[in-house]
C-alpha cells in the first residue's frame, strides 16, 4: 500500500470514528416519554404526544441544537429499556430517589411537586391501620407512590396499575377507595375532569425525600457524563431565557419548579 493510500484509509477511519463519536456525543438523542400522565404527557385523539414533559424534552433538544426522537414507553419498563440502550434518556416525571440513583444517573431536577391522596368526597377515610383495613388504594406500578403507599398505608390493599389513568378509571367506578399520586397529576388528570366530580384530596401533602426524592429529573445511563452535563446546561439555559416559564404557564398557574431541595 502506498503512503497516499494509507493516508486515505486512515482518513476514512478517522471520519467514521468522528461520525460515531457525534452520534454517541448526543447529536441524535432518543428520549423516552410515557404519554399516559396528563398534564405531563399524554396522547391526543389524533395520536400526537403533548404535555409539560413533551414540551420540556423538545425545548432541551432545541437548546442543545440536537435532533431528538421521542420514544413512547410504559413507565414500569423505562429503566430496563434505558439500560438495554433502546433510548438514551428518560423525560417522564421520574423522581430522583436514592433507590433509582443506584442504577441510573440523573440530571438536576426540572420540576418538583408533592404527592396526595384522592378519594370520594365525604368518604371519611381514616389513615390508620384500623381505618384502612379492607380498603383499596390504587397506585401506578413501580413509582415512588407505589413504594410510599406500600410502606405507609398499613392495613390497606395496594392495587397496582400500569398507567395512572387506569387508576382513575377504577376510582371513579368504585373499585378502589383512594389513589396516591402526584398532586398536580391528580388535579389536572382527574379532579378537573367530569369523572372527578365528587372527589377531592384527603390527608396531608407527602414529600419525604426518602421516598419522593428531590424532584423530577432526566434519567440517563451511568457513565453518560457528557450528556448529563449538556442536559444540565440546557435546563439552566431554558430557565434563564424564559422558555421554561413559557412552557410552565401553558400548563400551570404556579411555580412547578418548586422550592430548592433540602440538604
Amino acid at each position: 500500500m502506498t503512503r497516499f493510500a494509507s493516508f486515505l484509509a486512515l482518513t476514512a477511519v478517522l471520519l467514521f470514528a468522528a461520525e460515531r463519536g457525534l452520534a454517541a456525543d448526543g447529536k441524535k438523542l432518543r428520549i423516552a416519554v410515557e404519554g399516559a400522565y396528563p398534564p405531563f404527557s399524554e396522547v391526543t385523539p389524533s395520536g400526537q404526544l403533548k404535555g409539560f414533559d413533551i414540551d420540556i424534552a423538545n425545548a432541551l433538544c432545541a437548546q442543545m441544537k440536537t435532533e431528538c426522537t421521542l420514544v413512547q414507553q410504559d413507565f414500569d419498563g423505562m429503566i430496563p429499556a434505558l439500560q438495554a440502550r433502546k433510548f438514551d434518556a428518560i423525560v417522564a416525571s421520574m423522581s430522583i430517589t436514592p433507590e433509582r440513583q443506584k442504577v441510573v444517573a440523573f440530571t438536576e431536577r426540572y420540576y418538583q411537586t408533592p404527592a396526595r391522596l384522592v378519594a370520594k368526597s365525604g368518604s371519611k377515610l381514616e389513615l390508620t391501620p384500623e381505618g384502612l383495613k379492607g380498603r383499596k388504594i390504587g397506585v401506578q406500578r413501580s413509582t415512588i407512590h407505589d413504594r410510599f403507599a406500600t410502606a405507609t398505608f398499613k392495613g390497606a390493599e395496594i392495587v397496582r396499575y400500569t398507567k395512572q389513568d387506569e387508576v382513575f378509571l377504577d376510582l371513579a367506578a368504585g373499585r378502589i377507595d383512594a389513589t396516591l399520586q402526584d398532586s398536580v397529576a391528580a388535579d389536572v388528570g382527574f379532579l378537573k375532569t367530569p369523572q372527578g366530580k365528587g372527589y377531592g384530596y384527603i390527608g396531608p401533602f407527602y414529600d419525604d425525600e426518602k421516598f419522593f426524592g428531590v424532584g423530577a429529573g432526566i434519567a440517563l445511563r451511568k457513565g453518560d457524563t457528557e450528556l448529563q452535563s449538556k442536559l444540565n446546561a440546557a435546563i439552566k439555559g431554558i430557565r434563564a431565557d424564559g422558555t421554561y416559564k413559557k412552557i410552565q404557564d401553558k400548563y400551570f398557574d404556579f411555580d412547578v419548579y418548586g422550592e430548592a431541595p433540602k440538604k
